[in-house]
């Protein structure tokens, strides 16, 4: 078995891991002391040009994930801009728009396709001078007071710190949310460029994103029981545009979807400890939340540069103890993990109560942020960017 030594081991190579890792290259003296453990080679993904039937997966950035990437030089050359993001609930009153202009910034967000970002990503990590390695999954076997051991396959790797980035772990809060999101896409008759749609119906959210491939296209999250994603996935192509046009209204025309569909669960997983010593969780390994409002992510990302940030001053003294600096960062993004949690967690629950008095009182919730800007402002500041210590 063979064993190498480094600074900081990354385990997980999705978004939040590679972030991290261009974020910790521009800081260390020595960028080849961190590693990105990638697990084994994925498969090719779908070309970033290519048509949303051949890949319908899409990633909401909000508008402070944008800038980062933006200054990693991370961001993917094609995507879809949300200037406006209308909020509703089908069957009763009240709506909600939250605009570009209330902040005065050229976008609230934007829409990218997974394929596009992991390509954008793969090429900057390629270039950052980190360590990357390939192979079976990695997995913490033990710390103490002198660093902590990993092992990978028959590979070992001695570090000072280690940070749990694979998605793996998130368990000591769980909610079963009961529901499945059923993933496509669709065009619409009468699209409107910069429009991101959030629509609560009695089964669950429905939204429609603007697809950064094609004008006219949407990304659909639609969250329904199990049972109804599965007649809705089963569906022939006509029969699922008619369920989805009568869902979502006629305010894009009528919806046509000739796209695969695909079908996830929902649950929120999440660890009530961030740091563990010296092993930190972050992105998907620190919590996985419900997709409405598209807040996953964007927390995941806002947890990679508070770790940054955290550990740069370290980084030319790796030699010292790193425990309070990560006790200090776990504290620092107490209030944000809780605040999007909580918000994720409530908004499809309380909206698919099927209780009357509640849904006329959300719907009133909305129409009065949408009557008062002071109303809506916490909720639009927050997707916006989120809350960063």
């Amino acid at each position: 078995m063979t064993a190498s030594a480094f600074d900081i081991a990354i385990l997980g190579a999705g978004p939040v891991g590679r972030v991290l890792a261009l974020m910790l290259a521009r800081v260390a003296p020595d960028p080849a002391r961190i590693a990105l453990l990638a697990g084994a080679a994925p498969a090719p993904a779908a070309p970033a040009a290519a048509a949303p039937a051949a890949d319908p997966r899409v990633l909401a950035m909000n508008h402070g994930s944008r800038v980062l990437l933006e200054s990693l030089h991370a961001w993917p050359d094609r995507s879809a801009d949300i200037r406006n993001i209308h909020v509703s609930q089908r069957g009763r009153l009240g709506r909600t728009v939250i605009q570009n202009t209330d902040f005065n910034v050229p976008q609230l967000g934007s829409v990218v396709a997974y394929a596009g970002l992991h390509a954008k990503l793969d090429e900057c990590v390629a270039a950052c001078g980190v360590t990357v390695l390939s192979g079976p999954a990695a997995q913490v076997e033990r710390q103490d007071a002198d660093g902590v051991r990993i092992v990978q396959g028959d590979h070992t790797l001695l570090c000072q710190v280690a940070v749990q980035s694979d998605g793996a772990g998130a368990t000591d809060v769980r909610r079963d949310y009961d529901q499945h999101a059923v993933l496509t896409t669709a065009h619409a008759t009468l699209p409107r460029r910069g429009w991101a749609w959030e629509r609560f119906t009695s089964e669950g959210p429905l939204a429609l994103l603007p697809h950064p491939q094609t004008p006219d296209a949407y990304s659909v999250v639609w969250c329904s029981a199990p049972d109804r994603a599965a007649e809705l996935a089963a569906l022939d192509n006509a029969a699922f545009s008619k369920a989805l046009s009568d869902a979502f209204g006629d305010r894009l025309g009528r919806l046509s979807s000739q796209a695969p569909r695909h079908v996830f669960p929902l649950a929120l997983a999440a660890r009530r400890a961030q740091v563990q010593g010296r092993v930190a969780a972050i992105g998907n390994a620190a919590q996985t939340l419900h997709p409405v409002a598209g807040q996953g992510l964007n927390l995941g990302l806002r947890d990679a540069a508070q770790l940054a940030q955290t550990l740069a001053g370290w980084l030319a003294q790796p030699g010292t103890s790193p425990t309070l600096l990560l006790a200090d960062f776990a504290q620092a993004r107490q209030f944000d993990r809780v605040i999007t949690a909580g918000l994720t967690d409530l908004m499809p629950r309380v909206f698919a109560t099927g209780l009357a008095p509640v849904e006329h009182a959300c719907g009133l919730a909305l129409l009065g942020m949408d009557l008062a800007s002071p109303l809506r402002a916490p909720l639009a500041q927050h997707l916006l960017q989120g809350f960063r210590a």
